[in-house]
């Protein structure tokens, strides 16, 4: 199957450095550490020190020392030939508990392929890391052409469709928070991802999805739903979306979203969410 190339590669926000009067419980070296691991998305397997100081925005002394201890614990490995870093065993074993409890996925798994197969797309399964989206499941149809993100993609939590049915769901002081911070990032393009946020949340409210036609990527268009899984999880969101060409506005939101909000509805009475 030929998938149609996106990017799946979102740098990381910068790690807060907060003043101990202001937050003294936050660790900021601890911060720093796991920000150096989040710039390994699926997307790039290796990164140099280099790399990571500029996507961390860190000093590349300070991102050498990470570097080298997260080497020494497993989390990273140092590819001689490349004079870079990839991903170890540790981080995996991480990643691996994690998945492992999220029953969701094993629920949703049948209700998402079907879908998918209906609207011959793609069909997701995604929750927050910060200003970001990551991808923990995924169903395709057998269509020729769909969107090459896999488990652990990243996507932005302001432009997508994924990203603003999530922020739909949340309480609006968390909200807020990330509103403020992806403002932060740019100031510019502010003034229209503020605009459409607030779009979709009338959206969410008048017709129980959220869309983004266009406003990720030029040629994608996409719709999603807030999920709440709950067992102690944070709120999810899954979402359906393709290449604009084969996959249009009036089909989505006239045919698509009915059943999306249908598996979701069915998805939250399975895990005991709904009476």
């Amino acid at each position: 199957m030929a998938n149609a190339k996106k990017s799946s590669v979102i740098v990381p926000p910068p790690v807060p450095t907060l003043p101990a009067k202001e937050d003294r419980h936050f660790v900021t070296a601890l911060a720093r550490g796991l920000s150096v691991l989040s710039c390994f998305s699926s997307g790039e397997k290796m990164l140099g020190n280099q790399d990571i100081a500029k996507r961390c925005r860190l000093p590349k002394s300070t991102v050498s020392r990470l570097t080298y201890t997260l080497t020494k614990l497993g989390y990273l490995v140092f590819v001689e030939e490349t004079g870079k870093y990839r991903l170890g065993t540790s981080t995996l074993a991480l990643g691996s508990a994690m998945l492992a409890r999220l029953d969701v996925r094993d629920l949703a798994r049948p209700l998402m392929q079907e879908l998918a197969d209906f609207s011959k797309a793609m069909v997701s399964l995604g929750s927050r890391d910060r200003l970001s989206m990551i991808y923990v499941g995924n169903a395709r149809s057998s269509a020729a052409l769909t969107l090459s993100l896999d488990i652990g993609s990243r996507i932005p939590i302001a432009t997508t469709a994924m990203g603003r049915a999530y922020l739909a769901m949340v309480p609006e002081r968390e909200r807020e928070d990330v509103m403020e911070r992806v403002r932060e990032l740019d100031e510019v393009a502010w003034p229209a991802i503020r605009d459409g946020i607030e779009r979709s949340l009338t959206e969410y409210r008048q017709t129980g999805c959220v869309s983004s036609f266009g406003e990720w990527q030029s040629d994608v268009n996409a719709i999603a739903v807030p999920l709440r899984p709950g067992g102690g999880l944070p709120p999810m969101a899954i979402n359906c979306g393709g290449p604009s060409f084969t996959l249009s506005r009036e089909f989505l939101l006239g045919e698509v979203r009915p059943q999306l909000i249908g598996l979701v509805r069915q998805l939250e009475a399975s895990l005991g969410m709904r009476g």
